[in-house]
């Protein structure tokens, strides 16, 4: 069973960075998509908003606000994906969660931006 966690969220106030993690317990292969998602708190699970993909080299970060602010990338030795995220706002509040090949998630992490 293949096993998704991901963490690093926590609570930091607006302008701060963060860095989240995705490990996988199997290795990331140069053709499985790892993916970033983000739901605001309060919303049902069917508004979780796509944030960013990286399969191989090639990173796509999808929303147009957060192109200069949020970077994905990958650490195969650790079978890890890292989100970003800079100067972050109090709307980047939000439980964020990434998922492996579209089918194998993890549990979420809350990242709250507040001061």
């Amino acid at each position: 069973q293949v096993q998704v966690v991901d963490s690093g969220g926590g609570l930091v106030q607006p302008g701060d960075s963060l860095t989240l993690s995705c490990t996988v317990s199997e290795s990331i292969s140069s053709d499985s998509v790892v993916a970033w998602f983000r739901q605001a708190l309060g919303n049902q699970r069917e508004q979780r908003e796509l944030i960013a993909t990286i399969m191989g080299e090639r990173a796509i970060v999808y929303i147009d606000s957060l192109k200069d602010r949020f970077i994905i990338s990958r650490d195969d030795a650790k079978n890890t994906v890292y989100l970003q995220m800079n100067n972050l706002k109090p709307e980047d509040t939000a439980i964020y969660s990434c998922s492996f090949r579209g089918y194998f998630w993890g549990q979420g992490t809350q990242v709250t931006v507040s001061s």
